[in-house]
């Protein structure tokens, strides 16, 4: 495989190396993703936000300066696309800027390695949950159902599948120890969807 420094990725990429720009989405790709992830529920509207990032800045790769680290420059693309996305629907889009600017240092700072056991722990956890409670708790994070979908679905009460969700929490709280919620925030969506007191 290719590597890259940043000043030569970005020179690459001015001059249409296909190399570079492979070797920009193989470094980048998955951790912008778990970015993106924290702003929007949807994993793939997460996906298509990522995804015309890097189409945009292959487009207009001549406009990139080689002073500037790409990595900020993907971050902040990613946002943005966020932003784009969101203001085609207003009612949609609630910032929570104390978690996003909380989300960003945990993603920028963590090695995308240690971001991946941390979630392939979680998701172990998850399996290990009472049976009623992990088929609710994945229909809501994981299938994105609404609490009454879910109940009408099952032909359960919102509020067992409320007390069941928060339950799911608590037991992976319990489990995992407060050093994973902000993994938790990462994979299920923004803070207000986790009852966290």
């Amino acid at each position: 495989m290719y590597t890259f420094n940043n000043e030569d990725l970005i020179e690459g990429l001015k001059k249409g190396d296909e190399k570079a720009f492979m070797f920009l989405v193989d470094s980048y790709g998955n951790r912008l993703i778990a970015y993106a992830r924290g702003l929007v529920d949807d994993p793939a509207m997460a996906k298509d936000i990522v995804q015309n990032v890097f189409l945009k800045t292959w487009r207009h790769r001549h406009k990139l300066d080689s002073k500037f680290q790409i990595k900020g420059f993907l971050y902040k693309s990613v946002y943005n696309e966020f932003l784009n996305q969101y203001q085609k629907d207003k009612t949609q889009m609630i910032l929570q800027y104390k978690y996003i600017e909380t989300f960003n240092h945990i993603v920028e700072k963590t090695e995308e390695k240690n971001i991946q056991q941390m979630i392939d722990i979680v998701y172990r956890e998850i399996e290990k949950l009472p049976p009623k409670c992990r088929e609710i708790f994945n229909l809501s994070k994981k299938e994105g159902l609404t609490n009454t979908e879910i109940s009408l679905h099952l032909g359960i009460s919102v509020k067992t599948v409320e007390a069941q969700i928060t339950r799911a929490f608590s037991i992976l709280r319990s489990n995992l120890g407060k050093q994973f919620e902000s993994i938790l925030i990462l994979i299920f969506g923004k803070l207000s969807r986790v009852p966290f007191p």
